[in-house]
């Protein structure tokens, strides 16, 4: 009996004690929500890097806008410390601001994006606006390289932390939970700001930034099975006046009436509420990164015992992430274009420049991107990559510009032309594909046009035609004409006189690149040439001739004239008027076939020329351009209306007249001439530019000849000015002198040459 009450005693001892166990808890889910907030968004890398110190594990991330772009980076692998590596080596104004490089337009595109200060859409007689300043293409391009790794992840649960984001559709007003499809469309979708960027087509729907309904998804992150959350908030209150000084800040302002309130009860429910200090920056204040990602971490570090204290909770082993090692190339071997309905698949691969079954870079495949958002004729360029199993799949979803005629304006004052207004319609698809017409109408001191029309073929021979009209009034040297052969008599009593040159030119050409650098060009060429003065009182001809009559214009030249030609151009210039990078070639080679023989002096001849130079860095904000130049005459005809004829500054486009400092607008002549030149460009300051120049010069009859165009240079010039880029073009003060004579001029140039 006795044995069998301790036995009872001891199981009811047993059953006490077990009893008195708490019962085994799984380890808490942690959920992290990162708020919108543009630039501020920057706020969350430095936050990242103190709750990695602590050694949470984050087992869901929710962001919106910019808090979705850096939590998706998070949830794909990427260490707080490899972000901040690569936001702070980031131009992240440049991204913003869809900046292309120079080198990824075509010649034409470069001339336009050259020539004119503002561009509208005009479209039945009526001007509109964009819907935004930026299609964020640039920074689309840099998520598909950075998110690479995980291209083939659609469910946003399979990423290495399950993540989800906010967006607005803003067609019905609702909300938008993107939890699947293509990733960098996705947060690209949740960022697109009003104002800032142009809305995103995702699945269909018309999205807009996820901040404008929910800028904190936190509900939506404690749905998602998160037991704790920690919060990183880097929304302002409510700006003064004195803050509210852009169109993104007052729409902003008038978000947060709302989102200020939300935040009350939001703020609630975070159980580690991280909220740095962003009173003293906006929403465009990328050049504050540093700043910026220091005011996170330090805000976070206020929290670091109870991050820590969570970390306990977890009882998870932390180990510090390896960097992502992102891709520095892949291999597309099937190309896939959709919504191209007014341009050809040619077309678009010939943009694209992507050979399909070849190792290709990242750096490349941009490069093709860019040229196709170069042309402007894509409202939107979303693409995906996806494996294949051989390869990847290069998908392109286009949304063309329904945008097909554009009014541009432009202005200019320069010391040859005078002062020109330039006005210009443009208009696509006109007679087929492809094609684009453009006339320039230009009044002022002196009348001008240019009509142009091109149909670009992408891969194969591209065409096009071009009417120019061009004409100035320039007083010069008269021994300046004599000097150039016209067959005018020898007056003592004129030194000066007025020139008055007018070129009519239309060509028909067929145009191709070369390895994907180089245009190669093949034309014809008709040309009126006319050149007078009115300071003569009589016509000059031949002696054999009858008297001549009195005339108010004394013509020089006033011939028709046929030719053929040919050129090559290679222009990687980071800049037409301020390089500091890039590599320039420009051969151009004229066979003048027949003439209507004003002077009765034809034979058929040729003219030659080029153009090569560089321009590199030299030091922090100072570069070095530097170009060589030259050109001859072939056959024996005495025309001398085509001799090239060196002085002046700027880019003034017409027959053989070449600048050259220390000399005033054509000032020397010759058949043939050699040229070097270098300049100095300091920026001292954004836009900026104190410039010194140099240039040397053999110009005469026949110098590649006679072996002159070796010697010691005739002629010098030097430089120094000032140059700023403005919002309408480019602003030139550089005054110049030259040793061999005792006239220093200055000259300007404001705004685009055209």
């Amino acid at each position: 009996m006795g044995k069998w009450f301790l036995l009872l005693a001891v199981l009811l001892c047993c059953f006490q004690f077990y009893g008195q166990q708490e019962p085994v808890q799984d380890p808490p889910k942690v959920g992290l929500v990162l708020s919108g907030g543009g630039a501020k968004g920057l706020a969350h890398i430095g936050a990242l890097k103190v709750i990695e110190e602590a050694g949470v594990t984050i087992d869901y991330i929710g962001g919106t806008s910019m808090g979705a772009i850096v939590g998706a980076l998070y949830a794909s692998g990427y260490s707080a410390d490899q972000l901040e590596t690569l936001f702070r080596n980031t131009d992240l104004s440049d991204l913003i601001q869809d900046n292309l490089p120079r080198d990824a337009k075509t010649f034409y595109e470069k001339e336009d994006s050259e020539r004119y200060a503002l561009t509208l859409p005009f479209n039945n007689f009526k001007l509109s606006f964009p819907q935004g300043l930026s299609s964020g293409q640039n920074i689309y391009n840099t998520l598909v390289k950075m998110l690479f790794h995980v291209k083939d992840v659609n469910d946003f649960s399979k990423l290495p932390i399950p993540f989800f984001c906010i967006a607005t559709n803003v067609e019905t007003g609702k909300e938008v939970l993107l939890n699947k499809g293509y990733l960098p469309e996705a947060i690209l979708a949740s960022g697109t700001f009003p104002s800032l960027f142009q809305p995103s087509e995702v699945n269909g729907e018309v999205l807009i930034d996820g901040g404008v309904l929910n800028n904190y998804p936190v509900e939506e992150l404690r749905a998602k099975g998160a037991d704790i959350i920690i919060g990183v908030d880097v929304q302002h209150g409510l700006r003064d006046r004195a803050s509210l000084m852009s169109a993104t800040e007052i729409l902003l302002q008038i978000n947060n009436f709302r989102t200020i309130k939300d935040m009350q009860r939001k703020s609630a429910l975070t159980d580690i509420y991280i909220k740095p200090e962003m009173d003293k920056f906006s929403v465009i204040d990328f050049e504050l990164k540093d700043t910026i990602i220091n005011t996170g971490e330090a805000a976070a570090m206020l929290h670091l015992d109870e991050l820590k204290a969570l970390a306990t909770k977890q009882n998870k082993p932390f180990s510090k992430r390896p960097d992502i090692v992102e891709e520095d190339s892949l291999t597309v071997n099937r190309l896939i274009v959709n919504g191209n309905d007014n341009f050809s698949r040619g077309y678009i691969k010939g943009k694209l420049r992507v050979n399909l079954n070849e190792r290709l870079s990242f750096t490349k495949l941009q490069q093709g991107i860019n040229n196709l958002v170069a042309t402007g004729n894509f409202n939107t360029i979303r693409y995906q990559l996806t494996s294949n199993g051989l390869g990847d799949d290069l998908t392109m979803n286009l949304v063309e510009n329904k945008d097909k005629s554009f009014l541009r304006i432009a202005a200019h004052y320069d010391n040859l032309y005078k002062s020109a207004a330039l006005i210009n319609l443009t208009k696509k698809n006109v007679l087929m594909n492809d094609d684009v017409a453009s006339l320039d109408l230009i009044l002022g001191d002196n009348l001008r046009y240019n009509f142009q029309y091109y149909v670009d073929r992408g891969f194969y021979w591209s065409f096009g035609i071009n009417s120019r009209f061009y004409e100035f009034v320039k007083e010069i040297d008269y021994g300046v004409v004599l000097q150039s052969n016209f067959e005018l008599p020898v007056n003592s009593n004129v030194n000066n006189i007025n020139l008055d040159v007018s070129d009519f030119t239309n060509q028909f050409y067929i145009q191709t690149v070369l390895k994907e650098e180089f245009a190669f060009i093949l034309g014809a060429e008709h040309k009126l040439l006319k050149y007078s003065s009115t300071t003569l009182n009589e016509v000059v001809n031949d002696s054999t001739q009858p008297p001549p009559t009195a005339s108010p214009a004394t013509f020089f030249e006033k011939s028709n004239y046929l030719s053929t030609y040919g050129k090559l151009i290679l222009d990687t210039y980071d800049d037409k008027y301020f390089p500091s990078k890039g590599v320039y070639f420009n051969g151009d080679f004229h066979f003048y076939l027949w003439s209507s023989d004003f002077n009765d002096n034809f034979k058929e001849f040729s003219i030659a020329k080029a153009t090569i130079g560089t321009a590199f860095s030299v030091a922090p904000k100072l570069s070095l351009n530097i170009e060589t130049s030259g050109g001859f005459k072939l056959g024996t005809s005495r025309v001398a209306a085509f001799d090239f004829v060196l002085g002046g500054y700027g880019n003034y486009p017409i027959n053989n007249f070449e600048p050259f400092l220390g000399y005033d607008f054509l000032s020397l002549p010759g058949n043939s001439y050699v040229k070097a030149y270098a300049r100095f460009d300091y920026e001292f300051s954004p836009r900026n530019h104190l410039l010194l120049a140099a240039n040397i010069s053999n110009v005469d009859d026949d110098i590649f000849r006679t072996g002159e165009w070796f010697t010691a240079p005739d002629y010098s010039g030097y430089g120094l000015g000032y140059g700023w880029e403005s919002f309408f073009g480019p602003v030139q003060i550089i005054y110049s002198w030259s040793p061999e004579n005792d006239d220093g001029n200055l000259f300007f140039s404001i705004g685009y040459w055209f």
